[in-house]
């Protein structure tokens, strides 16, 4: 009864389960909404007209800047002309504050 046995391949394989693993689910990828789509949308629900039920945002929304007029291109910094650019401006204000005290 002491004498170890050696497992069966098949006996093995149907015990170890714990190293299979499951197939990944499967999601399906909803489209995402443009502003466009979004500024339709705006306009059709009566939700997005209200807060919390009590505050009105229909005026808001009539005066909310189109995505167009909101877009600015990208324009890459350089530290050395921002600073001048920054302390020039802040010289000119300072130059012109202190003549018109001495007016």
């Amino acid at each position: 009864a002491d004498i170890p046995v050696i497992p069966d391949l098949e006996e093995v394989q149907e015990e170890d389960v714990a190293m299979q693993v499951a197939a990944p689910p499967s999601v399906q990828v909803n489209r995402v909404l443009t502003y466009h789509d979004l500024d339709k949308d705006l306009m059709k629900y009566a939700a997005f007209q209200t807060l919390d039920g009590e505050v009105d945002l229909k005026l808001l929304t009539k005066v909310l800047a189109p995505e167009h007029e909101l877009r600015e291109d990208d324009v890459s910094w350089d530290w050395d002309h921002l600073f001048t650019e920054v302390s020039s401006e802040l010289v000119t204000e300072w130059d012109l504050g202190h003549s018109e005290r001495e007016d």
